[in-house]
């Protein structure tokens, strides 16, 4: 199987619609821009939020089993692809690209 690197490309705030309708958050995102890891066997790396995994984990998967393409053609790279997480109040969009 391949590696599968994740890299933190851009986080995204939406403070009208936290103040709005989340509940305070002490601890919401420990995510930074530039941050990376990197999958192995298809597994969550150590430290990588269990929510952004859940979205992206089948995409890893393929990408570390040696697929890609997704969706016709979709990324410049068809062996990467460009998910977000499920967080509507702070989503976080994570580059996935299949290493060696």
């Amino acid at each position: 199987m391949k590696k599968v690197k994740i890299t933190v490309m851009r986080i995204a705030r939406y403070d009208d619609l936290i103040a709005r309708y989340e509940r305070p958050m002490i601890h919401a995102c420990d995510m930074k821009e530039g941050q990376s890891f990197v999958s192995t066997n298809g597994c969550r790396p150590d430290g990588f939020c269990e929510s952004a995994w859940g979205v992206m984990e089948p995409f890893v998967r393929e990408l570390a089993a040696g697929g890609g393409y997704f969706y016709e053609d979709w990324m410049q790279d068809p062996y990467s692809a460009m998910i977000s997480c499920n967080d509507g109040f702070r989503p976080v969009s994570f580059l996935l690209e299949a290493i060696e």
